[in-house]
């Protein structure tokens, strides 16, 4: 009976220190669960646009990732126009705070 409860004890205290840690520290440059979600969501949110402005085969060539609100965009495409396109449609996606331009015309 007192190792059932030093077990439980140990697998309790475990517990705890890893949901301790999924709160991070905003000065760690690690991302929590909900800045994860929300990346992931911009992310889509900007995906989504390219695809209704520029077009679903450009969105397809164009990877987007996102970070704090920053958004990346890398790939080929098939013009300098659908490039600049695509860099517009992701500034008019509301969250966007800056955009980095990683597209390159084939």
């Amino acid at each position: 009976m007192v190792h059932v409860r030093k077990s439980l004890a140990t697998v309790m205290a475990a517990a705890f220190l890893g949901l301790s840690a999924c709160a991070t520290d905003p000065d760690s440059g690690r991302r929590g669960a909900g800045e994860f979600t929300s990346d992931a969501a911009l992310t889509a949110k900007v995906k989504t646009a390219i695809a209704s402005d520029v077009g679903a085969g450009t969105a397809a060539n164009i990877n987007v990732q996102s970070y704090k609100g920053e958004v990346q965009l890398s790939g080929f495409v098939a013009s300098a126009d659908e490039a600049r396109r695509a860099v517009q449609a992701a500034n008019n996606v509301n969250g966007v705070q800056a955009v980095r331009n990683d597209v390159r015309v084939k």
